[in-house]
Parts: C-alpha cells; sequence; structure tokens
C-alpha cells in the first residue's frame, strides 16, 4: 500500500502511521451518519455538501506533499469527468502557503474545485485522516458509503457505488 511521503515527518511516524494503514487494509467500514462540509474553494466559490444532494461525492483528503495523493488526481478527475452524477470535492489536509496551493492547482489541474483546511481543522462528520490519500464516498443522500485509505481509481470507485447501489436495491 502506498503511502504518503513528507519532508515533514521523522521516519518513524511514517512507520507508524504506515502500520495504521496497513492493518486497516487500504479500506476502511464507512462512518455512519451524513457529515457537514461547506469550505471555500481555492478559486474563490464555496462548496457545500448538502448541496450536492442526489450525486455521489468523493471528498478526498489531499496534501501537496503526498505522492500518492498527487499519482490518484488524474484517476478522480477523469471519473468526475465521466460520470455525470458524481462529483468531487480535494481538501487539501496541508498548512503549505495559501499562494503555494494556487501554484500546486494551476501545474496539477482537475475537473473538481480543491480547498485549504488545515491539518488542525478536520470537518465536522469525518475523522481526521490517519494516513494520506484519505477518500469518502458519500450516497446521493448525504451518507457516508465508503471510507478509502490509500490511493483510489476508477475501478475502487465504480465497485463501491456499485455495492452501495445493490445494498439499497434489497
Amino acid at each position: 500500500m502506498n503511502i504518503f511521503v513528507s519532508r515533514r515527518f521523522p521516519a518513524f511516524v511514517m512507520l507508524a502511521l504506515g502500520l495504521v494503514a496497513a492493518a486497516a487494509a487500504a479500506q476502511t467500514p464507512a462512518l455512519s451518519g451524513k457529515p457537514a462540509l461547506v469550505v471555500a474553494t481555492l478559486d474563490g466559490r464555496t462548496f457545500d455538501l448538502s448541496a450536492q444532494r442526489g450525486k455521489w461525492v468523493i471528498v478526498n483528503f489531499w496534501a501537496t506533499w503526498c505522492s500518492p495523493c498527487v499519482g490518484e488526481m488524474p484517476a478522480i478527475s477523469k471519473f468526475v469527468a465521466t460520470h455525470k452524477n458524481v462529483t468531487a470535492i480535494g481538501l487539501a489536509w496541508d498548512d503549505s502557503d495559501h499562494q503555494d496551493l494556487l501554484a500546486f492547482a494551476k501545474k496539477h489541474p482537475v475537473d473538481y474545485p480543491l480547498a485549504q483546511i488545515g491539518m488542525q481543522h478536520t470537518p465536522a462528520g469525518f475523522e481526521t485522516p490517519q494516513a494520506l490519500p484519505t477518500t469518502y464516498l458519500i450516497a446521493p443522500d448525504g451518507h457516508v458509503v465508503k471510507h478509502f485509505l490509500g490511493p483510489v481509481d476508477a475501478a475502487l470507485l465504480s465497485q463501491a457505488i456499485a455495492a452501495a447501489q445493490a445494498k439499497t436495491a434489497r
């Protein structure tokens, strides 16, 4: 499993985080409830999770210094661009300077909004990320159906949506 690599954390911290993520076996059970999220995006707009009802929403925690995060961004972007009923928000769990994040976004464009939340401000209804990337899949009714630790791709997202739809159909 790929876990983030950071120049900011000592090796023993990285090892501990890697063990936590490995123990989670890449995916953990979904949280219950409907998280709330209203954030200002890097482009100056507002993203309100409750306004996305009726769509699947990918909530992706990432950081500029996380190579697996940067690596999965094109896959999430393509998934959103090719699925009309899916949207996403990228939450920079990163204390980088705002101008650095804007430069990063320009260098790594995606088809979904990006926002900075800072490492001390995990939004209500979400767990503090134990490793990056961390992704939540939110159902059209607003509840969390899947919590991923580690990079996601189209296959994982499609499988999670199909499993949630099958469960709902029962």
